[in-house]
């Protein structure tokens, strides 16, 4: 399995990336235990699960605040 960066995750949509993690999580699975495959695969899950949460803490980071929660 290739490793998967950060820049080749830029482009791709939030479905995309839940795609391709599923896709990777199951090529995990099917990799033997401490293999290169194994190690690729957890490095990629680990990359796309961050690109994932950076781009939904900068959504919600960009959201209007509420005046019923300030002070």
């Amino acid at each position: 399995m290739k490793l998967v960066t950060k820049f080749g995750l830029a482009a791709k949509s939030e479905n995309e990336l839940r795609g391709l993690l599923r896709e990777v999580f199951n090529e995990l699975a099917r990799s033997e235990y401490g293999s290169h495959e194994s190690w690729n695969a957890l490095a990629s899950i680990e990359v796309i699960q961050n690109e994932i949460a950076s781009r939904y803490m900068t959504f919600r980071l960009d959201l209007p605040k509420c005046s019923m929660f300030t002070d």
